[in-house]
Parts: structure tokens; sequence; C-alpha cells
């Protein structure tokens, strides 16, 4: 039974977005003088248009609400406090609905996307490791799979930390014995302190690591260390397929999450979403800042409260079980692919609980990937080409791929 997470008609989402707009400022009637931003321009964004007042989207983006700071931690800019609180309620939709988590034992975000999210639960590990364990830099190491994001390395020279990865077996899963390699090897060049990413869903073969590989290893070499999960694929799906609570909130040795919702929620793009437990966020305070009601623990600072709004709605129209039944019908499609690919006797990678297939370079002539829009491990040198089963990839499109691929087998 979902908490927080509830069905709305289009009426009642109205109603909410229009409410909090009210309790926005309002760039148009007040006299606001001191902030440095306003409505969209009106000469090329025509807030008069006659669809806008049926539009809350489209009207959120027009008054051009700014969700900088973090607003689960209290004080915020006072200026936007009607959105503001559409973001909380979605970030509780998230922790505690989503991640089973307790409501009001997390703090979040909507980030500008996975990315900075997973950027974002590192740079607040360093720091913790940096004034709570009084670690230096040389003795912090990023700990991730071979298969993780490429943001891992990018937080890696951003934050100039060691970036450590485990090779993974050939079925896209890390092993205790390489981790146990990995971990020992880095703690005999000095590392005493691991902030570890693990997978909820990879981008390219979404497959999902074994989180207690992780955590066995590690308290088993009695590492100091905590541990993020990138769900920025997997966080609006992997959640429904597997009832599993080891990558809930539920996990203790968790600390954060990432989860993107212009992926599988087919939000704009620009809300990624991080969530992180109480008590650590505040790694990350710029106080320096001090113009900014509530100060900012953010990484990209100012934030665009549509898109906050924009996934509040996506949520909000399907419901809990909606999301389910949206899921439910992608696994559907996803297992008729792979039933056609064993039939023709093609190699691919699929994880039970995923919508991604991951196909062996060698059985996808380059003609037919450039058709379908298949995506390559590496453009240069491909091994493998992915299909994402989304909302649009229907069994009709799918099917067309799959005599494309006869055709060149005869």
């Amino acid at each position: 039974m979902s908490k927080i997470w509830k069905k709305r008609s289009q009426e009642e989402i109205k109603s909410v977005v229009f409410k909090a707009l009210e309790d926005n400022v309002n760039f148009s009637e007040q006299n606001i003088l001191g902030i440095p931003a306003s409505y969209l321009d009106d000469k090329v964004f025509n807030q008069d248009a006659s669809f806008v007042k049926d539009a809350p989207f489209i009207s959120t983006l027009i008054q051009n609400p700014n969700h900088i700071g973090c607003h689960t931690l209290g004080s915020s800019e006072s200026f936007f406090k009607g959105t503001q609180q559409i973001e909380k309620e979605l970030i509780d939709i998230c922790g505690t609905d989503i991640l089973k988590g307790e409501t009001g034992e997390y703090d979040g975000y909507v980030a500008s996307g996975g990315t900075e999210a997973n950027i974002q639960a590192m740079w607040i590990y360093r720091n913790y490791f940096m004034q709570e364990r009084g670690a230096s830099r040389e003795e912090i190491a990023i700990i991730a799979s071979a298969d993780t994001h490429y943001s891992v390395d990018k937080a890696g020279n951003l934050l100039a930390l060691t970036v450590k990865k485990t090779p993974v077996n050939e079925s896209r899963q890390i092993e205790h014995d390489s981790l146990r390699k990995t971990l020992k090897e880095a703690q005999n060049e000095g590392f005493k302190h691991f902030i570890v990413i693990s997978n909820m869903m990879t981008t390219m073969f979404g497959s999902v690591d074994d989180i207690n590989v992780y955590t066995d290893v590690l308290t088993e070499l009695n590492c100091d260390f905590k541990l993020h999960v990138d769900g920025a694929y997997g966080g609006f799906y992997y959640p429904f397929t597997n009832k599993n609570e080891d990558l809930t909130f539920q996990n203790s040795h968790i600390s954060s999450f990432t989860l993107d919702a212009h992926k599988m929620a087919q939000a704009p793009y620009g809300t990624g979403i991080f969530i992180i437990r109480k008590g650590m966020i505040h790694f990350a305070n710029t106080k320096e800042a001090s113009y900014v009601e509530g100060e900012d623990y953010t990484l990209i600072g100012s934030r665009s409260g549509a898109n906050a709004v924009a996934v509040w709605m996506i949520l909000t129209k399907n419901g809990p079980y909606g999301w389910h039944e949206k899921v439910f019908i992608l696994q559907k499609r996803t297992g008729w692919m792979c039933d056609k690919l064993t039939e023709l006797g093609i190699e691919y990678y699929r994880h039970e609980y995923s919508n991604i297939v991951t196909i062996k370079s060698e059985f996808i002539e380059e003609e037919t990937a450039q058709k379908f829009g298949l995506v390559p491990d590496n453009h240069a040198n491909p091994n493998w080409y992915k299909i994402v089963i989304m909302e649009h990839v229907t069994i009709e499109k799918l099917s067309l791929l799959v005599e494309d691929i006869k055709s060149h087998m005869n």
C-alpha cells in the first residue's frame, strides 16, 4: 500500500499546481525587486495564450520558479514556496513508496540528471571522510564495477579521487574474489576510505550489481565505506519488477540513491533525482551562498521548478497501480524480443528484471544498427548493440527489427 503516492485526476493535478503557483511570487502582480529572475520573456512566450490556463506544466515554465537549494531541509527561498512543496512531495514519493524508506528520514532534490546526482553523492562522501574521519584525498577511493556509468570517472576527475574498478563476469556481475582483490590492492596502496557505487540497471546492459557482494567483502575487510546506488536508469523500473528489498532504504548499508525521471518516467530532460539519508547532505553545504535563503546544498544551484512539477504530474497521473501496469507491459515486450532472438540463435544479454536487451555485435549488421538506431557500447569498435524497450518501442516495431536480422542471416 502506497503511503504518499496517490493517483490523481487531471483536474486534481491542475488544482494542486495552480494553487502552488498562487503561493509562489508573481512577478507580474507583485513588487519583487531583488531577485535576478523574472517570468519567461513574454515577447517570445505568450502568457495570455488561451491554452495556458489549462496547462499546469506550461504555466509553471512560464512563471519560471527557481528551486535553488534543498527543500527537504526546511528553510528555502520563500518566493517559490508553493512549487517547492510539490518537489518535497515528489521526493517523498520516491523515497518512501519507491525506495521503501520512512517519511522524513532522507533529504533530496531534483537534479539536472543522473550524472549530477551521482557526483553529488561522491562529493558528499568525500567531504564526510575528510571532515569526520580526518582523511586526506589520497586515502579515499571510489569503488565501482567495470560496467559503471562514466559519471563515476567524471566525479573522480572533478573531486581529485582515484577510481578503482572491479571486473565483471559474463553475466555482468562482480564476484567476491575479484572485488576482494580490488579492495586489498587499494588498501595496500594506502586507501582507507571507500565511496562505493552499486548499479541498479547499467546504461548499456541493464545489469544489476549484487549489492551483497559489495557489503560482504567490505565488511570482511573492515573497510570504512559509504554506499551509493546508481539507479539513474533503473530507479523507476527495477523496484517494480523485483520485490527484493536489497536495493532500497530497507538495506541499512545504503546511504543514497540516484533516479532519473527523464529516462523511464518520460519526463523532460533535466530531471535526475538525488535522495540521501538524513544527516549527510550538509557535507555539501556552500555557506558562501549566504544571499540564498536556507543556503545551498546542491551541486547545480539554481534549478527549474517546472521540471520537478513535471515529474510529480507524471507520477500522480499514473498512480502506483498504473505504474506497475506500465512496467509490466514493457517486461512482456522485452520477453517477446528475447524469445525471438533465442529462436534465431542470436547471443544477447538481458537481466531478467530489465527492459534492455544487448546483442553481440557479430549478429548485427552495421546497416541494421543504423536503420533501427541501435546503440553500440563503443562507436569506434562495437562489441555490443543495445535495444531499450521504451513506451514507443512496440512489438510491431520490434518485429521489423527481427525480420531485418533474419534477412541478413539467409
